[in-house]
């Protein structure tokens, strides 16, 4: 079993932690991906659902060797893989002087990203007939574990401390949509340039819903954003309605005219969406939009659907191992060919990749 079957495989059927008591806090709840923990499996650092109903009778699990007495992964009882799990980061014991802990206000994602939810709030969450399906966004909210608006000044002060203390090497803003038409764009702008004020050498990424003036992007840029990422996330028309019925109300036209725009201001390879197989693409829908997304300079970051507890998907199924092997194989060859690499991009989800297997595919 060679390294990109194992963790294909890890994040379409999680791993089964009787008891989480190692690493770096896990992600529950929030805008997207979720549910997951850091895990290094054989020297590679990706985001494995733990947290899922999944997982708990996934055939993977955590072993150790008698010998060394050092962590395995294990599959069916047999070691795998050796496995570890990145430290709890040195900031998430600090708290502003308003005595809000760090980790409420920005998380390590895989272990060497900072990332964010800056609104984590959105105009189609209350409301299931416009709401995302797969969406958690107000979960870790009602849970006490983050804070519903991080000020500019804060994300500074942790984005400082997680470079100083824990070597953080780029920073992800993502939102929820307001109840604006730059869609959070001029939020994410105040909080770049504040950021950017303060730790100069940081990349960052912006996520946000194409924005209805297409000039937030030089703004953007001009406050700091390296990279930005404007997320489908399905690409069939009639998955799009069923899934997300409000943000499908923005048609795919308008995201290609948004992705040609952006990609004009942070360059080709700069600009990145995401696209969850296993919400009902078919294979041939999702390679026909990467292909299309390629052709115009935009990464494709494609990801396992991960259900969410709590969520109206909670019980839909991940898609299957060989249906996310046989399309990482096709659109990492695509991107190769393109000369389109995760590890040319500044910031953001798909530099990490920590939450896909893609990158591994284009070498």
């Amino acid at each position: 079993m060679n390294q990109q079957q194992v963790i294909t495989e890890l994040q379409t059927q999680g791993l089964n932690l009787v008891v989480d008591t190692v690493g770096a806090l896990g992600r529950q709840g929030g805008a997207g991906p979720s549910d997951h923990k850091a895990v290094t499996v054989g020297g590679t650092t990706v985001m494995v659902p733990v947290y899922t109903d999944g997982a708990a009778s996934s055939p993977y699990a955590v072993g150790r060797d008698r010998t060394t007495g050092k962590s395995t992964l294990t599959h069916d009882g047999k070691t795998v893989a050796s496995i570890d799990f990145p430290k709890q980061p040195q900031f998430y014991s600090l708290q502003t002087t308003e005595g809000i802990p760090y980790w409420q206000i920005a998380l390590l994602h895989s272990h060497n990203v900072l990332a964010t939810t800056v609104l984590q709030t959105c105009i189609r969450y209350e409301n299931r007939k416009t709401a995302c399906q797969f969406c958690a966004i107000g979960q870790s909210l009602d849970a006490g574990k983050t804070i519903a608006q991080k000020t500019p000044e804060q994300l500074a002060e942790v984005a400082e401390a997680a470079v100083r203390l824990d070597g953080v090497e780029n920073m992800i803003m993502t939102t929820g949509t307001p109840n604006t038409t730059d869609r959070g764009a001029a939020y994410l702008t105040d909080c770049a340039r504040a950021i950017r004020a303060r730790v100069r050498d940081l990349p960052i990424q912006a996520q946000c819903e194409p924005p209805n003036d297409f000039r937030w992007f030089e703004r953007l840029r001009t406050a700091g954003v390296d990279s930005l990422g404007m997320h489908l996330e399905a690409a069939d028309p009639t998955v799009r309605a069923r899934i997300m019925p409000g943000k499908a109300k923005v048609p795919l036209s308008y995201y290609f005219a948004a992705f040609a725009a952006a990609v004009k201001v942070f360059g080709r390879g700069q600009v990145s969406t995401y696209l969850l197989a296993g919400l009902g693409d078919s294979k041939e829908t999702l390679l026909e939009i990467s292909d299309r997304l390629i052709d115009i300079g935009v990464y494709p970051f494609v990801v396992p659907f991960v259900p969410i507890v709590g969520t109206p998907l909670a019980g839909q199924s991940p898609p299957d191992s060989a249906f996310m092997f046989d399309l990482y194989q096709t659109i990492g060859a695509r991107l190769k060919q393109a000369n389109l690499l995760s590890a040319d991009i500044k910031a953001g989800c798909a530099k990490c990749g920590a939450c896909s297997a893609l990158s591994s595919f284009e070498a």
